[in-house]
């Protein structure tokens, strides 16, 4: 009876190893979500409705330089890693003065050195910013950079709110801080 149970837990073992081996590592940039209100999905009060989701890849900084290196300046980036960031408004939004309807967007971003274009897309469900088309921009702005004391060390993208109906998206990595205001 003991050699039985021994040989099934060895068999069971080994099977294990061997299916394990035939999984994909895990994604160094993993997917987050970021509501408005802050912390929506957990803390949802009844009959409170989302303004907003940004459903994002969080890169890592690993001790390199972000923008101007990892990221470079000028250039349309996809607002964090692997598949294109993907924002969906749950209703109608104004960024700083221009008016977005509700619906699903790409969030793309052209980082420079002191100003930021920050762009909504109708394009989705695509990897990167590779297939990035301009022709689909639906809406472009422009916003000031900021300048952090603390390394963010994983690209984050979080919500303020500051008076009734208005809100600020921040996006963070590195020493670098961009506020998009809105209001809803």
């Amino acid at each position: 009876m003991k050699k039985l149970t021994l040989f099934l837990f060895l068999v069971l073992m080994i099977s294990s190893v061997s299916y394990a081996q035939s999984l994909r590592g895990l994604d160094k940039s993993p997917l987050d979500n970021a509501y408005f209100p802050d912390n929506f999905a957990h803390d949802r009060k009844p009959g409170e409705k989302a303004v907003l989701r940004v459903t994002y890849s969080r890169p890592q900084k690993k001790e390199r330089d972000v923008f101007g290196g990892i990221v470079p300046y000028d250039k349309v980036w996809r607002t964090g890693a692997n598949e294109a960031t993907e924002i969906i408004l749950y209703q109608d939004v104004k960024f700083v003065d221009k008016k977005l309807k509700a619906g699903s967007y790409s969030l793309f971003t052209i980082p420079g050195e002191k100003e930021w274009t920050i762009i909504f897309n109708s394009d989705l469900d695509y990897w990167g910013a590779y297939s990035y088309n301009p022709e689909n921009d639906v809406l472009r702005i422009s916003v000031q950079t900021g300048t952090l004391d603390e390394v963010v060390e994983a690209f984050t993208i979080q919500f303020e709110k500051k008076d009734e109906g208005t809100a600020v998206m921040k996006l963070a990595w590195d020493q670098t801080l961009v506020e998009l205001p809105f209001s809803y």
